[in-house]
């Protein structure tokens, strides 16, 4: 589900990294290959990145998997669409091409089955590159017959490698699987669980350290003392008035056991208060210690925003918001405190804070929001006041009995043994009222902890489960933005009126949107919830280049910018790359302005201990189109028409298809 929460608006200028408004990475091992992986483990992890859009690394892959022996015409099919996948003929090194024409010869060599006769098709395509459209049918036939899996893989790889007529022939049932597959799997509900951050797992705050066993120890030292001193007291009493002395004793023991008895819950409670009282001291808004603390201010937003909509029925959200400000106060202090950790977002925890905002919510409901535990009754309260008042007019008469049994000259002994008795009984009795507080308090603590982290446990467990059949896959979210450039590209054509024949080549540029989301797996390119289009259409009368941002959630795209421009019109092409910003592209027109285009940010600080910094900054670029687009248009620049006229496919040398 998505919980609303995910607009945001930014104004953060040009090169700034504000407009990043969440990333996250998701910690999948679906590219990770062990080093003793087996050549055929390497060749289906090399298939996979290919699906995925990440040619580059397909291309390592499955060369690597070739290298040791594992070659077949399944092999050597994906091997070739890894190497012509996201780039043009032009694209290609001497040496590539000369690989390419070696593998052609060896398809002979292979086993007949369906991926020999896709092979064949792939070369024969390859051969068509540089011919007359005429001689396009019987490939086009050969193409079709091939299954869906295998056409729709050629298709979609040798993109940049196809043109003309063959093209054209193939461009309305292209365009009509793009139409179809573009919100296919319940892409509108699901693309927002990409960009979600894997949750942080639940915590709960333990019960405080006991004090009990401090107490139990220095308790026998303060009770043999006041036994000592008040049996001394009592000796002397029962010297001068033994029944008086009897009678006092037992009213003290009666009185003392009725006070324990009634004040000892009383007194718990009156301490647990007021320990809580000093732990809900957390700072405001206003003060330099909250404010001087991001994280525990994002956490404090965060439970505002989600106390907000998460309303009980009858409240507004203001009226709530006042309603829970206490509870809200230490919620937001207990998350502060167990998730402060470096590198931990907001948005990793955001699962629990929604939780504890709707457990609120339906607590009220259930009208236990609040502790209702059981209080002590006024009458036990009555009664312990009662007994304490006894105790103490007992404890008085004792000490007038003593000292009457002894001389004026002799009462400094029993004042000292009064007081002592005094001294010693309230400290004994302290302790005894934290010793069994501590026990009582470590026991309801210890069972509302496990009931509260089992409780987390669970809504996280939840939350992961459905984050986890939510999230698209890596191919899904590459199939969809496939197909979203597919159809830029027809209504781009469409609205200049152009085929196919009419292109020389052509280059899309995909690049981020401020502001945007962005997440990727371990070891995959980034993917945005807001992309920026380019397209170049290269032509004999020169380039038009057509640009559009668009939500990739709903692929609702905004206003397109369109410029026309000749050969000799572009001057230059640049390339900077700041390690801390990203990748810029400028592109240098005699006739306007210099355009900077960011092609991508910097993700250093997102990189996993074990990730190449150059392997993801290359799968990024490559994921991009921005080498091929650099390439074409570094050409053009450099030699304007000239380039045209070298690269054209009528101009270049055969390819021999495949035996």
């Amino acid at each position: 589900m998505n919980d609303g929460s995910s607009g945001t608006n930014n104004s953060a200028a040009y090169g700034s990294t504000v407009g990043i408004q969440a990333e996250t990475v998701h910690n999948s091992n679906v590219y990770f290959v062990h080093p003793d992986a087996s050549p055929q483990e390497k060749y289906r992890v090399g298939v996979r990145f290919l699906a995925d859009g990440i040619p580059s690394r397909a291309r390592e892959m499955i060369s690597d998997a070739i290298a040791h022996g594992h070659d077949n015409a399944e092999v050597r099919f994906h091997w070739v669409l890894a190497m012509l996948s996201a780039r043009g003929y032009h694209d290609l090194s001497t040496e590539e091409i000369q690989r390419l024409h070696r593998a052609s010869g060896l398809v002979r060599t292979y086993a007949e089955g369906e991926w020999k006769n896709a092979l064949r098709v792939v070369f024969e395509l390859l051969a068509m590159f540089s011919t007359a459209d005429g001689g396009t049918g019987r490939v086009l036939e050969r193409l079709r017959a091939l299954s869906s899996h295998q056409r729709d893989a050629i298709l979609r790889h040798l993109d940049l490698v196809l043109t003309g007529g063959l093209k054209d022939s193939l461009w309305v049932e292209n365009r009509e699987r793009a139409e179809t597959a573009r919100f296919g799997s319940d892409r509108v509900q699901r693309v927002w669980a990409y960009f979600e951050p894997d949750p942080i797992g639940p915590r709960a705050l333990p019960p405080r350290p006991s004090t009990a066993p401090a107490a139990r120890g220095a308790l026998p030292v303060r009770t043999g003392l006041f036994v000592v001193v008040t049996g001394l007291l009592w000796i002397l009493a029962l010297v001068a008035e033994p029944a008086a002395a009897v009678v006092e004793l037992l009213v003290a023991l009666g009185a003392g056991v009725t006070a324990a008895r009634f004040g000892r819950r009383w007194w718990y409670e009156e301490h647990q208060r007021k320990a809580r009282d000093r732990e809900s001291q957390v700072p405001h808004t206003g003060d330099p210690a909250y404010a001087g603390d991001g994280f525990t201010n994002r956490v404090r937003h965060s439970f505002d925003h989600y106390f907000s909509i998460r309303v009980p029925h009858g409240f507004a959200s203001y009226e709530w918001l006042g309603y829970t400000g206490h509870i809200r106060n230490s919620l937001a202090a207990e998350i502060a405190f167990l998730y402060r950790e470096s590198r931990i977002s907001v948005d990793r925890v955001n699962w629990l804070i929604r939780y504890l905002a709707e457990d609120a919510r339906d607590r009220h409901n259930e009208g236990t929001l609040f502790d209702h535990r059981p209080q002590t009754s006024a009458v036990a309260k009555l009664l312990c006041v009662v007994a304490l008042t006894v105790l103490g007019i007992t404890g008085l008469a004792l000490f007038g009995t003593a000292a009457s049994s002894v001389g004026a000259s002799q009462m400094l002994p029993v004042v000292l043994a009064a007081a002592g008795a005094v001294w010693s009984g309230r400290a004994a009795a302290s302790l005894w009222l934290e010793a069994r507080g501590e026990e009582h308090r470590l026991a309801e603590e210890t069972q509302e902890y496990q009931e509260r982290l089992t409780a987390r446990q669970i809504a996280y467990q939840k939350w992961k489960t459905f984050l986890d059949t939510t999230r698209p896959t890596e191919l899904e979210m590459e199939t969809w933005l496939t197909c979203d450039k597919t159809l830029f590209v027809d209504e781009a054509l469409r609205h200049y009126q152009l085929t196919w024949r009419d292109l020389i080549t052509h280059t899309i540029l995909v690049t981020p949107a401020r502001p945007y989301k962005r997440g990727r797996v371990k070891g995959g390119p980034w993917r945005y919830s807001r992309y920026s289009f380019r397209l170049f259409l290269v032509t004999q009368d020169g380039v038009r280049e057509i640009s559009t941002e668009f939500d990739f959630a709903d692929a609702k795209r905004g206003d397109e910018q369109r410029s026309n421009y000749r050969f000799d019109a572009l001057s230059s092409v640049q390339v900077t790359e700041r390690t801390h910003v990203g990748y810029d592209l400028e592109l240098v027109l005699t006739n306007g302005p210099a355009r900077n285009i960011r092609v991508k940010d910097a993700d250093t600080h997102q990189l996993e201990p074990d990730e190449n910094v150059q392997e993801i900054a290359e799968i990024n670029l490559n994921s991009a189109g921005f080498i091929h687009t650099f390439r074409l248009l570094e050409g053009i620049a450099a030699d304007g028409k000239g380039w045209i006229e070298r690269n054209n496919p009528n101009n270049l040398p055969p390819f021999r298809a495949a035996d």
